[in-house]
């Protein structure tokens, strides 16, 4: 077939049926061929006029032709197509449109691409089809119109093609700026929601887990506020590159908007796993930051809810995770958080505390505990830390984890604060000998240029010495540091009180502030003492580091936390001058303090399990115990990492085996390893790890989809039960185990 009778191809009807619709890139191209249908059918003897009009618009490459025999093989195809791959329009004759064009994804998955619609045999329009050559990926839309024989037979297709790689390019980039966030490049909320639908679809099929992560930035604002919101922009960049460098893949990382960020872990369950990720992101957002010649330095805090755990649906589980990102941001941020279903119940607790607080101060039930820290080589105490305690009329002690973080939102430190600092003063001053009193010093306090007047007036009025006044500062006072930090810091030395830097390590160290603040004394956080003496931990070289450091600063040492003779011995063998901890004195209140004052030179014994334990948490909450077909009642009094104790059954044979249902999905396969009357002490067989809010949970969850493959509904709880009772004098009944052997042996069974 010659070049001109291709042209001559497109009859009138032809071209009347492939011009496209006179819009975008097409419209040209319909004009030409609307002129030279307009030739043809006006003035039969000017077809020739119209192919050269084609060929004039051919070969000034605004668009291109190409024709195909019955097999699809090519039988022509523009001279400037065929140069793309290197070739000329005679190689390319016999190679079929489908090995040299792709179709696009969405033609693709309409089940509309190229080779459908040539093996149609029909007319199409409006393919997007593209090339990747040596040269550059170009995109083209073609159409086709079927030729038929004098017979009616097929002989093949002639047909058109237009350029839309830059309108392709416009389109794409469109599409990207709504599915991704234009200052970060990381999914938007839009591409998240798209993401998380089809990740949990595909849990759901599979019956597997899905994890959602939300994270807040933790003094975003104050960035924003102090150097600008250019600045406050250059830091969210780093933020979502630190974010794509712990999570290893960037598309499941979302930024939902403002500081608020989203990580999607599809088929991660385990809470353990779980829990060291949102700590490492924690770490890595809160290192400092470069920005604009500023050192800026933030927080952040992380929420986490597991599909199908804590929500059946991509709403539920949003939820969930931002009530778990609350909790964590309420438990003084810093943190991560999961889901449970008492956070619900809990919102509304913190709301009534609130409320208490504020009248808690003028009804009396705020007062100041006071815990020793002594010399660690004489056991002489060289002073107390003041620790502020709430005792609720109704709730009791109320810790102070829980409610200093409602101070802190409902804007009462600087109230408590002062109220802790006078108090503090007034009864160090009735003290015997020099024994030190340390008070803590918040972030707001210290920002607070009114301060150093309140410490003099402190001071005045009671009497005390300022060299008797220690005050504890946390590192996050160095967060905005400026002018200001140091002229607070001249200001206060300049009151002759001594100064410490509490939880040294825990958030934002850097040596670099250690060469200008005056401190006297660093407190080596509890963190690092915890498991300090167990095999392979790494905390004895960072408490070797501490205290090698602060000995070359010419300043104290006090260890904090210490509860055991194993840990004071390593200690005492560290050099770290002061201990503070159970291993002493637990925290008693002045009164009692007194009583055990024992002049100026007190010295007090060390008394304490000789190894250090794992923690236990003590509780008095109502769980399961499931042993062979029977589920009973029981009381958890105290959980730790390995163990548990528990109390309601009588008579259990040491090495039983239960299953302890703790709740939410939480099983534990547990072993008696001590039993006496109706306590219980059991040891784990895998152990828990830290749920993020100072508690511990089971890695993994029992999934619904197992308790629906079991035959129970998804919140189904075990129904065979043997009850606790209470006898005619209101005492417990407790169930009893004992051995009971038949023919095949013996195993401890519910009597």
């Amino acid at each position: 077939m010659k070049h001109e009778d291709i042209k001559m191809g497109f009859e009138t009807s032809a071209i009347a049926a492939q011009a496209p619709q006179a819009r975008g890139l097409r419209a040209r191209f319909g004009a030409l061929l609307g002129s030279a249908r307009t030739a043809v059918a006006d003035h039969p003897l000017s077809a020739r006029e119209a192919v050269h009009l084609l060929r004039n618009y051919e070969e000034m490459s605004a668009g291109w032709f190409w024709a195909s025999d019955a097999d699809g093989c090519l039988t022509y195809v523009s001279e400037h197509i065929a140069a793309l791959f290197g070739r000329t329009s005679v190689q390319l004759r016999g190679q079929t449109m489908t090995e040299l064009f792709r179709s696009s994804e969405e033609d693709s998955k309409r089940q509309r691409n190229l080779p459908f619609v040539m093996a149609r045999k029909t007319r199409f329009d409006g393919l997007a089809v593209h090339c990747v050559t040596e040269i550059a990926e170009d995109w083209w839309e073609i159409a086709g119109q079927p030729q038929i024989d004098a017979e009616g037979n097929f002989i093949g297709f002639a047909g058109y093609g237009v350029d839309i790689t830059s309108q392709r390019a416009t389109e794409q980039e469109n599409s990207k700026l709504a599915m991704y966030d234009e200052l970060t490049g990381l999914a938007n909320r839009r591409r998240m929601g798209e993401l998380l639908e089809n990740a949990l679809a595909a849990a759901k099929a599979q019956r597997s887990a899905c994890s959602v992560m939300l994270i807040d930035l933790d003094r975003f604002k104050q960035v924003n506020d102090t150097l600008g919101h250019p600045a406050g922009d250059a830091l969210l960049k780093q933020v979502a590159e630190r974010l794509v460098r712990v999570v290893g893949n960037a598309e499941r990382v979302c930024r939902l908007g403002g500081d608020e960020f989203q990580i999607l872990l599809p088929g991660k369950e385990d809470r353990g796993e779980l829990g060291m990720l949102a700590n490492q992101i924690i770490t890595m957002l809160s290192q400092p930051y470069a920005v604009n010649g500023s050192r800026c330095i933030i927080g952040a805090s992380v929420g986490v809810a597991v599909y199908p755990y804590d929500g059946a649906n991509s709403e539920e589980v949003i939820r969930n995770a931002d009530l778990a990102l609350y909790a964590a941001k309420g438990s003084g941020r810093g943190r991560f958080r999961f889901f449970a279903s008492d956070l619900l119940q809990s919102a509304e607790d913190r709301r009534v505390l609130e409320h208490d607080l504020h009248d808690a101060l003028d009804r009396g039930e705020m007062e100041l505990n006071y815990q020793p820290f002594v010399d660690a080589t004489t056991n002489t105490v060289k002073g107390c830390e003041a620790l502020i305690r709430w005792n609720h009329p109704d709730r009791g002690r109320i810790s102070p984890a829980l409610f200093i973080p409602i101070a802190e939102e409902a804007n009462l430190i600087p109230k408590l604060g002062e109220w802790a600092l006078r108090r503090a003063c007034e009864d160090a001053a009735g003290w015997p000998g020099e024994l030190r009193v340390a008070v803590n010093v918040s972030p707001i306090q210290f920002a607070d240029e009114g301060l150093p007047t309140l410490i003099e007036s402190a001071l005045a009025n009671s009497g005390l010495d300022p060299e008797r006044l220690e005050l504890e500062i946390t590192e996050s006072v160095f967060l905005n540091d400026g002018p200001q930090t140091h002229e607070m810091f001249a200001a206060l030395k300049g009151l002759g009180v001594r100064l410490s830097l509490d939880d040294f390590g825990t958030g934002y160290s850097s040596l670099g502030y250690l060469k200008s603040a005056p401190f006297d004394k660093i407190k080596i956080d509890q963190s690092f003492v915890r498991g300090a003496t167990e095999p392979g931990s790494r905390n004895k070289a960072i408490i070797t580091a501490i205290v090698v450091l602060a000995r070359a600063l010419d300043m104290e040492t006090t260890a904090e936390g210490i509860e055991s003779m194993d840990q004071l011995a390593m200690i005492r063998e560290l050099e770290v001058s002061h201990v503070q901890g159970y291993v002493y004195s637990k925290p008693v209140d002045n009164a009692a303090f007194l009583e055990h004052v024992s002049g100026a030179d007190w010295v007090l014994a060390p008394a304490g399990p000789a190894r250090q334990r794992t923690h236990r948490h003590s509780m008095y909450r109502r769980i399961g115990a499931i042993h062979e077909n029977h589920y009973y009642p029981v009381m958890l009094r105290n959980i730790s990492i390995s163990g548990a104790l528990i109390e309601g059954l009588v008579d259990v044979p040491l090495e039983t085996q239960f299953v302890l249902d703790l709740g939410e999905g939480q099983l534990a396969v547990a072993t008696v390893r001590r039993s006496r009357k109706h306590q219980q002490g059991v040891e784990f067989e895998q152990g828990l790890v830290d749920d993020g809010n100072g508690g511990l949970c089971t890695r993994h969850r029992v999934s619904p989809y197992t308790m629906s493959s079991a035959g129970l509904p998804m919140d189904a709880i075990p129904s065979v039960v043997t009850p606790i009772t209470a006898d005619e004098n209101g005492l417990m009944s407790m169930p009893t185990f004992r051995h009971m052997s038949d023919a095949r042996g013996g195993k401890p069974k519910a009597a």
